[in-house]
């Protein structure tokens, strides 16, 4: 099992909380952290900036799709930020606990 982290963002706490929950839940991700951001982007040919909430999800790379795909239906926007990044040095308990709660 080869523990990731699925990140997204969203526009407010309360979708956090419900998009977190949902994948927890679900037991697709072992974990979800909520952190408050400030993001600099360019939608529709001009410059935003906003706050939002990051979600790191904690799971394992077998299950990146079943989130990317649930994430994919509870997210509110348009075209939501989604991608998975390597884990590449997790202390093994840890590893063992991730794998264990996203159903790896």
């Amino acid at each position: 099992m080869k523990p990731i982290a699925v990140v997204t963002t969203v526009a407010n706490v309360e979708d956090a909380r419900r998009l977190a929950r949902a994948l927890v839940e679900r037991r697709l991700v072992a974990c979800a952290q909520i952190s408050q951001i400030e993001s600099v982007y360019m939608w529709e040919g001009a410059l935003q900036q906003e706050g939002e909430y990051r979600l790191v999800c904690k799971t394992v790379a077998s299950r990146y799709a079943a989130v990317e795909e649930a994430i994919r239906e509870l997210h509110p926007y348009t075209l939501p930020a989604i991608y998975g990044v390597a884990l590449e040095r997790v202390h093994g308990p840890y590893a063992d606990w991730v794998g264990e709660y996203s159903g790896g």
